[in-house]
């Protein structure tokens, strides 16, 4: 089979590109943009292993319409799993027209050339947080309605519809998957896990929205990785597979677990100013995905905390090499607006 995977370089997509190339004998065309989150190196070994004949790289964007039918048709190509997408709630919240592009026209854009080139699936990876916030009760289904809080969360409720719309009025064979919080390596530091264990690392404040009472549901990335392969293998045309970790925690929880890894003490945990429609709760039952795919997640949040911290310790060129300038100062002018 041979696969378009868009925005393969960023955290998920990486992760995907490896666990595909290991577990299958796919050939995988890696369509990215590479924006600030972008990396190429996060593929270096894939290059040398894999380059020119099970796996091809094509920097694009995905709402340049008349590229990627290029290379749907230069590489014929059989699925499309779209990962491409601005995904960070606070730069939705302070820069909302980059997410409406990419996220809703990119993804318009993409299903308008894979159908016109007969593209046998499409995944379209998308989130929990299309569903708002829960209550301190109860699980997000399938059939939950779409609640989103943040412009990203909008984005990609909307973008979600728009599949829905090619599969109800013409028959397009889409999939959407909709995951809770991811962590593993190569996670850009922006996000959660990360970017306490640099702040840690550093000796520097660990911030902590409100009281870090909100919970997150976690899912160690090769859980997801193997989630959207069974989609690609068993998946319903038209269905919605919300996958989980089973590993609800406060994120003031998350955060000491990751200061009692690396051995550093709580009073670096510093908490700010909360930030504007902060969801309370995700959760996801994946009994659907359960029963249709066979999917349950593999690795205990103990035992993908550790492996994740112990990644980038492991790897402190990739992290000195990710802490760009645009990066320090996205952070610390965050830092500062909420400090």
């Amino acid at each position: 089979m041979n696969i378009l995977v868009t925005g393969g370089c960023g955290f998920i997509g990486t992760n995907f590109i490896y666990y595909m190339l290991h577990e299958h004998d796919h050939t995988i065309i890696n369509l990215d943009k590479l924006t600030y989150a972008g990396n190429l190196k996060n593929l270096i070994s894939v290059e040398g292993r894999y380059n020119g004949q099970r796996y091809f790289f094509e920097k694009g964007d995905i709402c340049d319409t008349p590229q990627v039918m290029n290379i749907l048709k230069e590489y014929e190509i059989d699925a499309v799993v779209n990962f491409a997408a601005e995904s960070h709630v606070d730069r939705s919240i302070s820069a909302p027209d980059q997410f409406i592009e990419s996220n809703i026209q990119g993804t318009y854009s993409l299903l308008t050339a894979s159908s016109k080139a007969g593209i046998k699936r499409f995944i379209q990876v998308s989130t929990d947080e299309v569903y708002g916030s829960l209550g301190p009760e109860g699980l997000f289904t399938e059939e939950s309605p779409l609640a989103p809080n943040s412009p990203y969360a909008a984005s990609k409720a909307s973008a979600d519809l728009l599949c829905r719309s090619f599969f109800k009025t013409y028959g397009f064979p889409v999939i959407v998957t909709r995951c809770s919080n991811n962590y593993g390596p190569f996670q850009f530091p922006e996000k959660l896990v990360p970017l306490s264990f640099l702040r840690a690392k550093e000796d520097r404040p660990v911030p902590v929205y409100g009281t870090g009472s909100n919970v997150r549901d976690w899912i160690y990335v090769s859980d997801h990785c193997r989630g959207i392969d069974l989609c690609l293998r068993k998946g319903r045309p038209g269905a919605i597979y919300n996958f989980g970790g089973d590993a609800e925690y406060e994120n003031l929880d998350v955060i000491k677990k990751i200061l009692d890894i690396m051995g550093k003490s709580y009073k670096l945990i510093k908490f700010v100013k909360d930030r504007p429609g902060h969801d309370q709760r995700y959760a996801m039952d994946y009994s659907l995905a359960k029963d249709e795919l066979g999917f349950e997640p593999q690795v205990r949040f103990s035992e993908g905390l550790e492996l994740t911290i112990n990644w980038y310790l492991k790897n402190e060129e990739w992290v000195d090499g990710i802490k760009s300038g645009e990066y320090i100062e996205f952070m610390e002018k965050w830092y500062k607006e909420r400090s």
